[in-house]
């Protein structure tokens, strides 16, 4: 068994898909070692194991909007095409959506994927409540008033299995998306509020050392100006890397159209891309971003080899525990790079020479290069997240390499 991207062998014999809560239930109790694996979209061993290795895919279909309309509960194995479509069609959406609808809900609240946007959190802020298989086979339900809550969301798989998570939700709007090409890259420092101020969701797409970026910005109400900030109006739809077509992107040039189907940059019905990349992401605090885009365009020469696009967002802060953007403001700093772990490397570690110094952490499902150390230095609540990780799962049930390395026990 491999992950999306290929690059990672599984070690587990094989893959359990329990079809109940209660199949579940007695499966965790009865293992010795649990990961879960999600849509496989994570590019290093975090959910690797040699014990038994879960999907929560086939567990009932759950969609229960509460009746004062104000959150969903959903089953943690839906993929977020199949929540937004069924939210979209009873006139209701969630705060913001990923690049992918094709990932797990569970999975990406659970490491911390985010959309884009200065007023919007990554995906797990939108959790009001989370259901959860615990070491002992036990169901834990959380929500917002516990004190564990911060710590459970974004929690890498490390306190259970999650079966199920309640989602704040709002009316359903609508959503303009609009491609502007040549944007002098320095304006991305020189004028970075303005360019990502400018609409709902906005995103920037370089190599870090072609002059000029693409940026896509998607709004409620957008103006179809041909000249912006120097860049123009695309002449066409676009995809993130130049050189692909754009069968596979949401919808541009302005037309109108539900958020669900605007929001991601790639249409649910289509797979994106065959998963010949691998990826870094980093994120900053807001108020280095300046300072993160020169040194990034520093480095273009080394990344022109081995990058096939790097993307700059912007996320809103919020409390949980382990989230890149806890307690500030972010930038993030995301690299699809070709798959060649070898010619990769050397440019991550200049990249976090880079970046780190400047407050950068990286992103826990990604390629990095930062020893223990310095990960665990990124994410100041890391001894809150490993205390409480200690006391739900006293005897490592859900620990594997990966957390044993970078999130030990205290």
């Amino acid at each position: 068994m491999k992950n999306w991207a290929g690059n990672i062998t599984f070690s587990a014999a094989e893959l359990h898909r329990p079809r109940s809560v209660d199949e579940l239930a007695e499966l965790v109790g009865r293992s010795e070692h649990v990961r879960v694996l999600g849509t496989g979209h994570s590019f290093n061993r975090i959910a690797d194991t040699t014990g038994t290795l879960v999907s929560v895919a086939d567990l009932p279909k759950v969609i229960e909007i509460a009746p004062d309309r104000r959150t969903v509960r959903v089953s943690g194995g839906l993929r977020y095409g199949e929540v937004t479509a069924a939210l979209q069609a009873d006139g209701l959406a969630l705060h913001n959506l990923g690049s992918l609808p094709h990932i797990s809900v569970a999975g990406a609240c659970s490491t911390g994927t985010h959309g884009s946007g200065d007023s919007n959190g990554t995906l797990a802020s939108a959790a009001t409540g989370i259901e959860f298989v615990a070491a002992d086979g036990s169901l834990v339900t959380l929500d917002r008033r516990h004190p564990d809550f911060a710590g459970a969301v974004v929690a890498l798989g490390a306190l259970g299995v999650t079966t199920h998570l309640t989602l704040a939700v709002e009316p359903a709007y609508e959503i303009s998306q609009v491609v502007y090409d040549g944007l002098p890259v320095e304006r991305l420092g020189t004028d970075f509020d303005t360019v990502f101020g400018s609409a709902y969701s906005v995103s920037a797409f370089t190599d870090w050392a072609d002059p000029e970026v693409m940026v896509w910005r998607k709004a409620q109400q957008i103006t179809l100006e041909p000249e912006w900030l120097g860049a123009r109006l695309a002449d066409g739809p676009r995809h993130p890397i130049k050189a692909m077509p754009a069968d596979f992107a949401t919808e541009q040039g302005g037309v109108p159209g539900p958020w669900n189907a605007r929001l991601p940059h790639f249409r649910l019905e289509f797979t994106p891309s065959n998963g010949e990349e691998l990826q870094s992401e980093y994120f900053l605090p807001r108020e280095q971003a300046a300072a993160g885009v020169e040194r990034m365009r520093s480095l273009g020469d080394k990344l022109a080899a081995v990058v096939q696009v790097s993307e700059v967002r912007t996320i809103a802060a919020d409390r949980l525990w382990l989230s890149p953007s806890q307690g500030r403001a972010t930038v993030a700093f995301h690299f699809t790079w070709i798959q060649d772990e070898t010619a990769v490397r050397p440019v991550v570690e200049a990249i976090e020479d880079a970046l780190l110094p400047l407050g950068a952490r990286p992103h826990w499902g990604k390629v990095f290069a930062a020893d223990a150390a310095t990960l665990r230095a990124c994410y100041p609540l890391v001894p809150d997240f490993t205390t409480l990780a200690g006391r739900l799962d006293p005897t490592g049930k859900f620990r594997n390499d990966y957390l044993n390395t970078y999130l030990p026990a205290p």
